[in-house]
């Protein structure tokens, strides 16, 4: 019988689509910490398909096919993840550091959550990170 999900994965895993899904990769582990778990290249030297970790969560990153089109080209951000960290504002940090556009700095909401939203350099693919 068919598992349902591969061992040490999660149910719902978000798959989000990069013109540069190498250069990404790179930088969401130095913006954000995330850990690359797999990686598989192409023979000219992309990246067709890669998984990176952070604590308990999984994304997956894939280069877009040919009826994609990517945010950056209309201005629209299209999706947002929330990866919750142990302290906002040092994290806050690390991402300005490593390129990313803070769309508003770290504050506490009415749900009692630490947010900052903001943009990374590549794809222009909203990332909001709590605590």
């Amino acid at each position: 019988m068919t598992e349902n999900s591969p061992a040490g994965m999660p149910r719902i895993v978000p798959y989000v689509f990069y013109e540069d899904v190498a250069g990404t990769l790179d930088w969401l582990a130095k913006a954000f910490g995330f850990v690359e778990h797999l990686r598989n290249t192409e023979e000219d030297g992309s990246v067709s398909h890669a998984e990176v970790r952070f604590a308990d969560g999984v994304v997956m990153l894939g280069g877009p096919g040919g009826g994609y089109q990517n945010p950056k080209h209309n201005g629209n951000v299209h999706a947002t993840s929330v990866v919750y960290v142990d302290d906002v504002d040092e994290h806050c940090a690390r991402a300005k550091a490593a390129g990313a556009e803070v769309i508003d700095e770290p504050a506490d909401k009415p749900t009692g959550i630490g947010c900052i939203p903001c943009r990374i350099p590549r794809d222009t693919v909203g990332i909001s990170a709590s605590t």
